[in-house]
C-alpha cells in the first residue's frame, strides 16, 4: 500500500503548524515574563534604599574621609567604604583579605560613576544621592583592576583604582592597628 503524495504534504503541513505553534507560545511566554518582571520591578521598590547627601559626604556620615577604606567588622566580616567623584575612587586602593564577606558601600560625591572589579561579579553604579551596597567573596589573593565603567565626563578614561587581596592574617593585624584599612599606609 503507497502512501499518496498528499498525504505526506498534509502531514508536513501539520508538523510545520505544531512547530510553528509552539515556537509562538514560547514567545508569548517569554514576553509575558519581561513584561511581569518589569512591571514588578517597577512597582515594587527595593526593599532598602539608603540616601545621603552628596554634598556633606565630606563632613558628615559614615562617609567622612576617616571612615573610608576597609573595616574588620565584630563577626569578621569586612565592609569597605568608598566614594565615586570625578576623577577618582577614594580610597584608591582598597584592601581586602582572602576568603572573607566583603560588603561593599560606596557612593559618589558628584555625578553617576560605576564601580566595576574586573574578573568578578562587583559591578554596580554610584549614584548621588544613594548608597550602592553589594556583597562580595575573593578567593584569590592578588590585585585586580577597578575602572569606572559608566561614562561620567571628560577624564572618564583615567578614573581607575585597584583592589589588593590579601592573606586573612595580616588583614587582621593591620586592621587591630589601624581600624581603618587602606592599601596607604
Amino acid at each position: 500500500m503507497s502512501e499518496h503524495p498528499t498525504d505526506h504534504a498534509a502531514a508536513a503541513a501539520r508538523a510545520e503548524r505544531n512547530w510553528a505553534t509552539i515556537a509562538i507560545l514560547i514567545i508569548v511566554f517569554l514576553a509575558a515574563m519581561a513584561a511581569f518582571a518589569g512591571i514588578h520591578q517597577a512597582t515594587m521598590p527595593q526593599a532598602r534604599v539608603e540616601t545621603a547627601d552628596p554634598s556633606t559626604l565630606h563632613l558628615t556620615g559614615e562617609f567622612v574621609e576617616s571612615n573610608l577604606g576597609s573595616a574588620l567588622e565584630p563577626d569578621g566580616s569586612v565592609t569597605v567604604r568608598a566614594i565615586g567623584q570625578q576623577y577618582s575612587f577614594t580610597p584608591q586602593c582598597i584592601l581586602i583579605p582572602v576568603d572573607t564577606t566583603i560588603t561593599f558601600r560606596a557612593t559618589s560625591a558628584d555625578v553617576i560613576h560605576g564601580l566595576l572589579i574586573q574578573g568578578t561579579n562587583v559591578n554596580t553604579m554610584l549614584v548621588p544621592g544613594y548608597i550602592s551596597v553589594q556583597s562580595a567573596r575573593f578567593h584569590t589573593p592578588g590585585e585586580y583592576l577597578m575602572p569606572c565603567q559608566e561614562y561620567c565626563s571628560f577624564g572618564h578614561e583615567g578614573m581607575w583604582g585597584k583592589v589588593k587581596v590579601i592573606d586573612k592574617a595580616a588583614f587582621a593585624t593591620m586592621a587591630s592597628q589601624q581600624g581603618r584599612v587602606s592599601c596607604v599606609k
